[in-house]
Parts: C-alpha cells; structure tokens; sequence
C-alpha cells in the first residue's frame, strides 16, 4: 500500500521549540461589524509563514454574508459551530448547522449567509492577507467601480 508523502520539512532543529500559542474564547474580537457581527483572527497568514488562515466569524442578528464567489489561488474551509449558516456550495444553498462542514478548493464557486449570531470558523489555505478584507469592509469606506475591482482583485475574490 502506497502512501502520500509529507510535505518537506520545515522545520529542522533538534528537539522541538516553544512556540505555541494559545488564544482565549474571552478576548475581545479583532472587528466588529456594523451589523453586529464579528471576526476573531485565531491564526492569520502572517502568523503561520502563509501555510493557512483561521478565523471564528459570529453572525449579527440580521442576515449578512456575501454573496456568489470564488478565489483562484486559495481553499475556503467553513465549519458551523453554532446556530444555522447558508452554505452556497456552487449549485445551491444549503442550510449548515453545528458540526457541518463545506470545503470549497480554488475556483470553486461559493457563498455564505448567517444571523442570529450564528458562529462559524472560517479558514483559507495557504493563508492569504484576509485581515485587510475583513478590515476595509468593516469601514465600510466608499470606492469607486474602479478602485473596488482593484480591492477585490489584491484579495483573489472574483463575482458571478
């Protein structure tokens, strides 16, 4: 039986190191929305040398959540840990609850909608810059038609 091998090492000291790091449920969210809703940034791009980013996205109390979409250069992971979220899976909403999960790979067409305060982790693989999305969008600054194509052209986030 053939196995897939590990990715290369990286890292190559002996023995291991102190390194974790440990993000209490209590600390207060890194942005909070003008619906009501936060973004908790569990493990940024930057944080893990780009292998991936992890966020606990909470729901406000109206509906919000983007619509149609997909990104060319990285994965979207998206697991409900509360509450009810619509997953757009690339043909269909779909109701996600506690303990479901949508994986969606590059390309792959997807969306999400969620209220009640809700709560999801979302996370992207490798991990891209999101931090700065989350932040201009949480402004809610205006942009012109041509600076927004440009914003959303820096964030790999392409419309249908």
């Amino acid at each position: 039986m053939s196995f897939p091998a590990y990715p290369s090492d990286v890292y190559t000291g002996e023995g291991g190191e102190v390194s974790a790091w440990l993000r209490r449920d209590d600390t207060p969210p890194d942005i909070t929305y003008p619906s009501g809703g936060t973004c908790e940034y569990l493990v940024t791009g930057e944080q893990s040398r780009g292998l991936l980013g992890v966020y606990r996205w909470t729901f406000g109390e109206a509906e919000t959540g983007p619509d149609p979409h997909f990104h060319r250069s990285i994965s979207e992971h998206f697991y409900v840990l509360s509450g009810t979220v619509r997953l757009f899976d690339g043909r269909e909403w779909v109701t996600g609850s506690a303990g479901d999960y949508l994986y969606v790979p590059e390309g792959g067409i997807h969306g999400f909608r969620g209220s009640d305060h809700a709560r999801m982790l979302l996370s992207f693989a490798p991990g891209g810059p999101r931090e700065d999305y989350f932040e201009t969008l949480a402004r809610g600054g205006r942009m012109s038609e041509d600076e927004r194509a440009a914003f959303m052209l820096r964030h790999d986030t392409f419309w249908v």
